[in-house]
């Protein structure tokens, strides 16, 4: 009989994700427990920062505060996540974890983060085709792959004004 492995949220400290997720792999490897959590994830996005006139392309946390388990839960899986330093609990009403529905799992893009190409990518030209700013132009200053979503600075009222749009509200110019 075998059990799927589903995805859990898990709570940590601010700032400890990186850590936790790297005691967590070296708790899978050395008790060779891959098959019960298969995966652990801090979901990243390319952020474009602009710092004193310089544009940087930055990694930022998708979900500060929170790792992504995909795991088989039984008492073993849990009492392991539960008691790697930095952990505060699992996301769900008191102790009970609740997995993520595969709805959560498809809108979070879960699944496939690195894989996601949108075909926008930052500092492109772009014309908005739908909504309140349709037929304006703007040039795209971020990206969040994992939320379809971008940042493109729109000129309201004579002024660049940063406005999040979906990506098929655009298209490329």
């Amino acid at each position: 009989m075998s059990i799927e492995a589903r995805w859990y949220v898990v709570h940590t400290y601010s700032g400890y994700e990186n850590k936790v997720k790297a005691n967590l792999e070296n708790i899978i490897e050395n008790r060779n427990i891959q098959e019960l959590i298969p995966e652990v994830k801090v979901p990243m996005q390319d952020v474009t920062e602009i710092k004193n006139g310089v544009k940087k392309v930055v990694p930022r946390k998708v979900f500060p505060g929170y790792v992504l388990v995909k795991m088989v839960m039984n008492d073993d899986t849990w009492y392991i996540v539960r008691n790697i330093r930095g952990v505060t609990g699992f996301v769900g009403p008191g102790s009970k974890p609740v997995a993520l529905t595969e709805e959560e799992i498809k809108n979070m893009g879960i699944e496939n983060f690195e894989s996601i190409d949108i075909g926008i990518s930052a500092n492109e030209l772009i014309k908005v085709t739908s909504g309140p700013f349709k037929d304006s132009t703007g040039v795209v200053r971020e990206v969040n792959k994992a939320k379809k979503m971008i940042v493109v600075m729109l000129s309201i009222f004579g002024r660049d004004t940063p406005v999040e749009l979906d990506v098929n509200q655009v298209t490329k110019m």
